[in-house]
């Protein structure tokens, strides 16, 4: 696929289903021209090309003599449009029908369909946005909750752009100061420089891991908290994923054993989203169905962001509740002790002596103890996060990805300056850890990499 090709794309934009409204977007050199030849304004207005630019027009869609539907339709002129070319949206009625009839009209007038993510695709290729502010429209339309929305529309605005270009540009500067001595060693003396160096370089390696811890925070506020209930047999763990949902997902039955494989749940609490699932329960079993289930909740608790560690806190620990809390010691871990309502045999003091880490009693049946862990739920994940004012996240895998390199390059500076290396050296390295940064905003990235990212897009994005 050529990485722009220079002719006027159409699209539908909105969700091919019946609403209220759609959107026709096209965009390029001959968007106009297309739009007049089956837009007819109303009471006789100015034809398309004589109006002004960021003006609504109401009139008639018509194949020929045939009126297709009535619209509003929106004039935006280069290169303030979202592509940064001349852009017009028909707003039609909503009907999947009545929208592809008027997309086809567009496409037999002159216009191509767009393919997946192409008008912003445009708008990062002609400038207007940077490759990370691109990204960030797909996590606009993705995001699951408030705390995602507010991150993708913070990198939207350029937050990842404006840190890393200030940090591009410390780093070129340095770069430049080496070749510029380097060439003149006469006027530009580098004595003492290393050391110099090597504070910068510290303050670029903390920005660079600050940058990569908020990579993994970003990740767990936009895609989700993997979370993994685990715990005994019959100790109500399906019937606080049933809770937790505000639905019978789950079997509940009287049977140990019943979950012999893992059920999967999104739910939403205080604004997070937990991507739940619920394993087999844990206990030395001869069935082979039930083992398989039992190897596998082991396997997900070392992939998971958090583990509820379910205890039937009515009956007293035995070896399977000992085998559990031997792998949980290492992992981010809540202990939910249900059946609150019944007769103690388990408190959390007796919990916290085997494993320490916070417990909170609840009932699955009686629904109680729930605020209490959406409480501890937030303090964890949320600390400090809400506002979003001065956090940075990198997105997604490629700028972290990026990153990473970035660091590495950095951390082969501060190697060659403790060894004594001769400074273009440095220059070398440091030029590597720019162009790494510089893929972060697309500055430096191939065409099939374009290619493969706005892939991912949608039709009308």
């Amino acid at each position: 696929m050529e990485l722009y090709k220079n002719d006027t794309i159409a699209a539908i934009s909105t969700a091919m289903t019946g609403s209220g409204i759609g959107i026709i977007r096209i965009s390029g050199e001959k968007s106009v021209s297309i739009a007049e030849k089956i837009f007819h304004p109303g009471k006789k207005g100015k034809k398309l090309s004589e109006q002004a630019a960021y003006t609504a027009h109401y009139g008639m869609i018509k194949d020929g003599e045939e009126i297709i539907d009535e619209v509003l339709v929106l004039l935006m002129k280069k290169p303030h449009s979202y592509t940064a070319e001349d852009t017009v949206e028909i707003h039609c009625h909503g009907g999947v029908y009545v929208m592809k009839r008027i997309l086809d009209l567009v496409i037999r007038n002159g216009a191509r369909p767009a393919d997946p993510g192409e008008f912003t695709k445009r708008a990062f290729l002609n400038g207007r946005i940077d490759l990370s502010q691109a990204e960030a429209v797909m996590d606009v339309i993705q995001a699951k909750n408030e705390y995602a929305l507010k991150s993708s529309v913070s990198q939207l605005k350029g937050s990842v752009m404006k840190k890393i270009r200030a940090l591009r540009e410390q780093v070129l500067y340095e770069i430049a100061y080496i070749e510029s001595a380097l060439d003149d060693p006469e006027h530009i003396s580098l004595e003492g420089y290393p050391q110099k160096l090597c504070v910068k370089v510290d303050n670029f390696l903390k920005e660079s891991e600050e940058l990569l811890t908020g990579a993994e925070e970003g990740r767990v506020l936009r895609e989700g908290i993997r979370t993994v209930i685990v715990g005994k047999p019959n100790v109500g763990k399906s019937s606080l994923l049933n809770v937790l949902a505000g639905d019978e997902r789950a079997i509940v039955t009287e049977i140990a054993g019943t979950t012999r494989d893992a059920l999967e749940e999104q739910i939403r609490i205080r604004g997070l989203t937990l991507n739940l699932v619920d394993t087999a329960g844990i206990r030395e079993t001869e069935d082979v169905v039930e083992r398989i289930g039992v190897d596998r909740a082991k396997n997900m608790v070392n992939e998971a962001d958090l583990v509820l560690y379910v205890v039937d806190s009515s009956s007293v620990l035995d070896e399977n509740d000992e085998e559990i809390i031997s792998f949980l010691k290492d992992q981010n871990v809540i202990v939910l002790l249900n059946k609150s309502d019944l007769p103690s045999a388990v408190n959390s003091e007796m919990i916290q002596e085997r494993l320490s880490k916070p417990v909170i009693s609840v009932s699955a049946r009686e629904e109680t103890g729930i605020e209490e862990f959406a409480d501890l739920l937030e303090k964890m994940f949320l600390e400090g996060r809400v506002s979003f004012n001065d956090e940075v996240y990198l997105t997604n895998v490629r700028q972290k990805n990026a990153m990473e390199e970035a660091k590495r390059s950095f951390e082969r500076v501060k190697e060659s300056i403790e060894a004594g290396m001769p400074e273009d050296f440095f220059s070398i390295d440091l030029m590597a850890a720019y162009d790494s940064l510089g893929q972060i905003l697309g500055e430096s990235v191939g065409e099939d990499l374009v290619n493969e990212i706005f892939s991912k897009f949608c039709m009308g994005k």
